[in-house]
């Protein structure tokens, strides 16, 4: 196993100073990082014992467990906190060589296998993570295109490298931290996959995916039809995450109110995009009921003239049944000895008219009953649009109010912007004006100088001037 960082050319330690630094561990899934004399090791732990007697003295009383659960999660902290930072001090869209980016994939990839319990294959035991990423699919069925969309993505064979894919359309989609809480808070299901002590089914992994949340002040466009998912080597990058205390003192008050405005305006805009698209949706909603309404209007008219028609053919059949009633009775005062076919043929005549006078009335009180339910969902309509409208109205308000409150943030900006090139000018004045008073000095020094020397050669004539007088 070889030494990552040397800080001194110095001899090999003894085999007591080994076991010492070997004591002082830092766990990391199945590697430790350890002090090992002048330099800093990283080595698997099948590799060392940590004593050279087979006895074990002053065992650690920490579960080793535990301890790889917390140290992933310290890890998932700065590789989530320094990608959001770098992101935003670069401002623009991730791609897929962006190195932090690939960091926080190589941790999530850790801390998603550890505690995996194995399956044994016909190719010999395996462990990997897209059997529990398949279960957010049946818990939230809108990250069934997620799941669709890896299983057709050409080029990968294996499942390790399926959940990678997983991971990337997630981020992309901002829905990573959703998904993660999802399958976390069913550890009855995860429990088929994981270990009891497992990441996933410990509090640390509820962190993480509150950790997560973060990341969706950020935008990625990953391309992953020509990267080969299922053959990459996921090792973390220890020296991303060592920073130099002495430089970070030195970071001035002026760039950390940028990098707070900064950050102030990406929440902003972040808000400003979530409340367009609500806004867009309660529009739309409002044109579709528009739209219903207009066209509830319309049948409401077509019913009320079905309803005149019926009534004026309910009333013509009424006079016609009156007279035919009339017309019979006279006959048959005037002429007792009439053909019986005739009053037969006027009998029929009459219970087929009554027979059609009840089924207009039925069909007009058909049409009555879906004028009243008609006009009952014209008031409900009515009134969900006039609460659609107030929270559309309140809604730009809110969207207003964030469009001025982005331009103050701007404004700011710009004037700290210009406050960093007025403190740039200065200092080039100032170096200026050193230079300057540099020049005089040294101006300022050969005329010392020569003055020096005039008062040397005054001095050695008034001696010769005495001499001559003696």
């Amino acid at each position: 196993m070889s030494d990552l960082t040397p800080q001194s050319e110095a001899p090999t330690p003894t085999t007591d100073k080994i076991t010492q630094a070997a004591r002082e561990t830092i766990y990391l899934c199945n590697f430790r990082v350890s002090v090992d004399g002048e330099w800093l090791c990283l080595r698997e732990l099948n590799d060392i014992s940590l004593t050279p007697d087979p006895e074990p003295a002053h065992e650690d009383p920490k579960d080793p467990i535990a301890i790889e659960r917390l140290n992933l999660m310290n890890m998932a902290k700065l590789s989530i906190k320094g990608l959001i930072e770098s992101a935003l001090n670069l401002g623009r869209t991730l791609d897929s060589d962006y190195a932090p980016l690939q960091q926080f994939f190589v941790v999530m990839e850790h801390c998603l296998k550890h505690g995996l319990k194995s399956k044994k294959t016909f190719l010999g035991q395996n462990k990997s993570f897209w059997g529990p990423l398949e279960l957010v699919e049946k818990l939230t069925p809108e990250a069934g295109e997620i799941t669709a969309s890896v299983k057709d993505l050409p080029g990968l064979k294996t499942p390790l490298g399926r959940g990678r894919a997983w991971l990337r359309l997630a981020l992309m989609q901002k829905k990573l931290s959703d998904y993660m809480k999802t399958i976390i808070n069913r550890k009855d299901l995860l429990s088929e996959f994981y270990e009891a002590n497992a990441l996933m089914m410990e509090e640390e992994g509820a962190v993480i995916a509150g950790l997560l949340v973060g990341l969706n002040v950020i935008d990625a466009n990953l391309c992953m039809k020509g990267e080969d998912l299922d053959s990459q080597v996921g090792v973390i990058d220890f020296s991303m995450y060592l920073k130099d205390g002495a430089h970070s003192s030195k970071s001035t008050e002026g760039d950390g109110q940028i990098t707070a405005i900064l950050d102030q305006k990406n929440y902003v805009e972040e808000l400003n995009r979530h409340l367009s698209a609500s806004v867009n949706n309660l529009q739309a909603k409002v044109d579709a009921l528009e739209k219903s309404n207009t066209k509830l209007t319309e049948e409401l008219a077509v019913a009320n003239n079905r309803i005149i028609t019926l009534q004026e053919e309910l009333e013509r059949v009424k006079e016609e049944s009156s007279y035919l009633v009339e017309s019979s009775r006279k006959a048959s005062r005037a002429d007792g000895t009439a053909n019986g076919q005739v009053l037969g043929e006027t009998r029929k005549q009459l219970k087929e008219e009554t027979q059609l006078r009840l089924d207009v009335e039925k069909e007009l009180e058909v049409q009555i009953g879906m004028k009243q339910e008609m006009e009952l969902s014209m008031k409900m309509l009515e009134k969900d649009i006039c609460e659609k409208h107030d929270a559309l109205v309140e809604l730009r308000q809110q969207l207003d109010e964030m469009r001025t409150l982005n331009h103050e943030l701007s404004i700011k900006s710009q004037s700290s912007e210009a406050g960093g090139k007025q403190k740039s000018d200065i200092i080039s004045r100032l170096e200026e004006k050193t230079n300057q008073m540099g020049s005089t000095i040294k101006q300022l020094e050969s005329s010392e100088k020569d003055m020096a020397k005039q008062a040397r050669n005054l001095n050695t004539a008034a001696g010769k001037l005495l001499q001559r007088q003696q």
